[in-house]
């Protein structure tokens, strides 16, 4: 519907011809705005919501308790990996759980395997790969997201986030010492506490889908060629993964593009690095995760992933 709706609102409305790049930048812009702003109202509301009748202390208490003792970090990348976000819209999901309370480095495993693992790639992947390798990717995805959130989760990381961010939580637990007051003042707030955060977040979304729309538009795919075939020699993993930074998309979408890449002799590992990091690490991404948090931790945050997709590509050059 939402895919039909931006058909309706460029091709009909606007009238714009469909071969040009200017559309389909435009396109790209439209749909990515309505889709993420969608997820954005819906995740600080019903996040919201649930603080009422789901007290903080109560998560922090299951998540230090017995029971997930051990699992909350791989738990959170299989929950990452069941939703079918890219890198953008996994992050308003990212600052609900940082509202509830969750501990930073669950939350970065949440963030970290979102957009490179979900059904519609896996099938994909399947179709174009075969079953051993996508059951690998999948496998490296999850532990990917749980292993680098559990090192994040070593560290005092909410220093560095924004003192707006840091005070989600605290006014949370402050309003639920307050006396109670009727229902319908209670979703009032909610709703007044979510369009706070949308607000405030607002102008760095739409900065970075506009970044995104001109990458996807304007540049090619087949630029970045040159810098991971066989003439970079061992550099061709960590240039695949620089030069896919700058662009933006989802696994689905850039899995074509990654199957096109290989069978025109670029090695599979080498693939596999360029698209990780392309729904993985985007400027797009690191532009709003920059309202989130400071210089520092996200400078941390990219390097961290950046290095360990990297890795992961050259394993799989090993492996295949």
């Amino acid at each position: 519907m939402l895919e039909q709706l931006t058909d309706w609102l460029v091709f009909s409305v606007m009238g714009l011809d469909a071969e040009l790049v200017f559309t389909g930048a435009l396109h790209f812009f439209i749909y990515e705005t309505i889709k993420i702003g969608f997820l954005l109202l819906l995740v600080t509301h019903l996040m919201g919501a649930i603080n009422l009748y789901f007290p903080i202390e109560k998560v922090r208490k299951l998540i230090s308790s017995g029971k997930l003792r051990g699992f909350e970090y791989p738990a959170a990348s299989i929950f990452g990996a069941i939703t079918p976000f890219c890198s953008c819209s996994s992050i308003p999901l990212f600052i609900g759980f940082l509202q509830g309370g969750i501990p930073i480095g669950v939350t970065f495993a949440f963030l970290i395997t979102s957009p490179l693992v979900n059904e519609v790639a896996l099938a994909l992947f399947l179709a174009a790969f075969g079953l051993k390798v996508t059951l690998i990717y999948a496998a490296s995805g999850i532990v990917l997201g749980t292993v680098l959130g559990w090192i994040l989760g070593r560290f005092d990381l909410r220093k560095h986030l924004e003192p707006w961010v840091r005070d989600l939580a605290k006014n949370k637990a402050a309003a639920q010492q307050l006396p109670t007051s009727s229902l319908q003042s209670r979703l009032r707030q909610v709703s007044h506490d979510a369009m706070g955060i949308v607000k405030t977040i607002a102008p760095y979304v739409l900065a970075g889908i506009a970044i995104g729309a001109a990458i996807h538009g304007y540049v090619p795919t087949g630029y970045f060629e040159a810098y991971m075939g066989e003439d970079a020699g061992i550099w061709s993993v960590p240039l695949s993964v620089l030069v896919a930074v700058p662009m933006y998309a989802n696994a689905s979408a850039v899995i074509p593009i990654m199957q096109a890449l290989v069978a025109k002799g670029i090695p599979l590992g080498t693939a596999i690095a360029f698209m990780m990091a392309v729904v993985g690490l985007s400027l797009p991404e690191a532009l709003m995760l920059r309202k989130v948090m400071n210089l520092k931790l996200l400078s941390a945050y990219f390097g961290l992933v950046a290095g360990s997709i990297v890795l992961l590509g050259y394993l799989f050059n090993s492996i295949f």
